[in-house]
């Protein structure tokens, strides 16, 4: 497991942010995330290269992210929400890696991002609705693509990452 990536998937809200930089933290590794590091390639914020250049043209750059960073070993990764739609990302990120999805309900979803204006994806009229279709869409794919399941309803990002490290121990 040492050299093994660690990669934290899940929908928007689910942790995924806070529990890297914690788990990175204590786990002594370098922490990757990809939607900053599309951010500094790309000098625009996420928003941005949505509304200027499409969704498509963002999960091209995610891509490239992910190929690059998985060169590297004994990383933390903190995977964007789409991320593991496209299976060429998820090969890659099993090549040399134990995947987390950070499992969270519509609800505490959509309490967590409610009053976020970062994320395109829920620039809608109804951003619950909207989180609960997008999630029914994905949970099927966060669930196969997963080695470890990890439900943050209620849970603290501390909490969860501690989960995160004991339930390792078993992979």
């Amino acid at each position: 497991m040492d050299e093994k990536n660690i990669t934290l998937i899940g929908f928007m809200g689910a942790g995924k942010t806070a529990v890297s930089e914690i788990l990175a933290k204590r786990l002594k590794r370098p922490r990757v995330a990809v939607d900053e590091l599309i951010v500094k390639l790309d000098g625009r914020e996420i928003k941005e290269i949505f509304s200027e250049s499409g969704e498509a043209f963002f999960r091209e750059l995610e891509s490239y992210v992910i190929a690059e960073a998985v060169r590297q070993k004994s990383l933390v990764i903190d995977c964007g929400g789409g991320a593991v739609l496209k299976n060429e990302n998820v090969e890659r990120l099993k090549s040399n890696g134990v995947i987390v999805y950070l499992k969270a309900s519509p609800d505490a979803l959509y309490e967590r991002v409610k009053n976020q204006t970062h994320r395109p994806l829920l620039n809608v009229e109804d951003p619950r609705k909207r989180i609960a279709e997008l999630l029914a869409a994905r949970a099927d794919v966060y669930e196969k693509t997963s080695d470890l399941i990890i439900d943050t309803d209620l849970k603290s990002p501390d909490g969860v990452a501690r989960e995160v490290i004991r339930s390792l121990e078993f992979i």
